[in-house]
């Protein structure tokens, strides 16, 4: 069954409505015909608003709603990944990826050894851009919310905008020992929000890890290989599902 979000605006009782691209992808892409039935979120809950088609209209296509359900597919914690910014188009695809194991939201961070510089001009349509892709990754990925992405942060407004989370890591390569990554996954528990912070290719500064630390942030090790960047957050998007919804 296909997926597809809406505003809450467009859900009017027992119509909704679908509007924007998603017409002409359900039209002329899908070829779907009047009776079918699709999945339906509002992108910030987990309610599922399954419909069928009613009608095509020139701008819009009309469903009527059949039943709600709680879709029940969303990570039992909210994980905040603050991700050092990538070179290329490397973010797009951490974008991508984190969504469908279960990211909460994504906090571009601008770290010391990032390559990648943006103005405010490239900021505005890179954030419209990857909120597209965390998009049609929750819909590929049938997630009941949409990922917000964050405007980009510098590492110190970062580790501010972590301070009231219940857990907060970075995965450091000269952490050594896997004692407290396994103390610290085992802890996690349902309701719990996570701040996950991932350097850029060169890694992290020692001074950013020092300040990390003092703010509360622990350092952690992810095993006995070095982690791209783009692998270091799905591992831990990985793990915090197997402790989760695996061992429960």
């Amino acid at each position: 069954m296909y997926h597809f979000f809406v505003d809450p605006g467009q859900i009017q009782g027992t119509q909704i409505f679908i509007t924007g691209k998603d017409v002409n992808h359900i039209k002329n892409v899908l070829r779907m015909k009047i009776g079918e039935e699709i999945g339906i979120g509002n992108g910030m809950d987990e309610r599922e608003f399954r419909c069928a088609i009613e009608a095509f209209e020139e701008d819009c296509i009309r469903c009527r709603l059949l039943f709600i359900k709680e879709a029940d597919v969303e990570l039992p914690v909210k994980v905040t990944l603050f991700q050092g910014l990538p070179k290329s188009d490397k973010m797009e695809l951490i974008i991508q990826k984190a969504v469908e194991l279960g990211v909460y939201e994504i906090v571009p961070v601008a770290m010391k050894r990032c390559v990648v510089k943006l103005d405010n001009k490239k900021e505005a349509s890179k954030i419209t851009r990857w909120q597209g892709i965390a998009e049609a990754a929750a819909k590929q990925s049938k997630r009941s919310v949409i990922p917000e992405i964050k405007p980009v942060m510098t590492m110190k407004e970062a580790v501010e905008y972590a301070s009231s989370m219940e857990g907060k890591i970075l995965p450091y390569e000269l952490e050594e020992g896997m004692e407290g990554t396994k103390e610290f996954f085992a802890s996690c528990k349902p309701g719990m929000h996570i701040g996950v912070f991932i350097g850029p290719e060169g890694g992290f500064d020692e001074g950013e890890v020092e300040y990390a630390r003092e703010k509360g942030i622990l350092p952690i090790s992810l095993g006995k290989r070095i982690l791209r960047t783009e692998t270091a957050g799905f591992t831990v998007l990985a793990w915090m599902m197997y402790e989760l919804e695996v061992r429960g």
